[in-house]
């Protein structure tokens, strides 16, 4: 018969398998809060849905979004500020996913930025939704230079532009878009919801 620590109830080999679980339950958990970790703070996923972004993505297709391409975000609210550890510039041609300012539409949205702070762009923009969420008018003229820090605005701007010409869902409908609003940046097609797995060497 096994014999038993005086100061214990279990035997010894009880003792052991039940440490052993807990170890590897507590393995597990950390796993799991380390994937929901990287889920939440540096990659997220993004579904095509439509021709909206046709013909560089495709109906179907889901997307890799690097959050951190541009520094850790975050987002801000009343106790912290918006801001973006180890910050690195959105450059020109960047495919990114980006919120809307205003509460007019909601979701996730995709497009390639076409402006940066202190660029000019050919259009007259009659308005934009700041970093408080208030619109600010604009006058009629064209051209426009796009604000930022350069040119002693509140924070940077973007102006973006969809794939899809057809798409208006980017500045042109919106304005120019707010640093703070840039959630990330496009890496690569993951996969079609259809089964068609993806290459990175075959679609940006």
């Amino acid at each position: 018969m096994e014999q038993t620590d005086n100061k214990h109830f279990f035997p010894r080999s009880i003792r052991r398998a039940m440490a052993y679980y807990s170890l590897s339950i507590l393995h597990f958990s950390l796993i799991i809060g380390m994937m929901l970790m990287v889920r939440t703070l540096v990659f997220s996923i993004h579904g095509v849905t439509g021709d909206g972004l046709s013909p560089l993505y495709q109906n179907g297709d889901r997307l890799l979004i690097n959050r951190c391409s541009y520094g850790l975000r975050i987002e801000g609210n009343r106790l912290l500020p918006y801001s973006r550890l180890l910050r690195q510039p959105i450059e020109r041609g960047d495919i990114v996913a980006f919120t809307v300012p205003s509460d007019s539409i909601a979701g996730v949205m995709i497009a390639r930025c076409a402006a940066v702070p202190g660029d000019t762009i050919p259009y007259s923009v009659g308005g934009f939704y700041n970093v408080d969420g208030d619109y600010v008018g604009g006058d009629s003229q064209s051209p426009t230079t796009v604000p930022g820090l350069i040119t002693c605005a509140k924070a940077d701007y973007y102006w973006l532009e969809s794939i899809n010409k057809q798409n208006p869902a980017d500045s042109r409908s919106f304005g120019f878009i707010p640093e703070s609003h840039i959630i990330g940046r496009v890496v690569t097609v993951l996969y079609n919801v259809r089964g068609d797995f993806q290459s990175s060497s075959l679609r940006p």
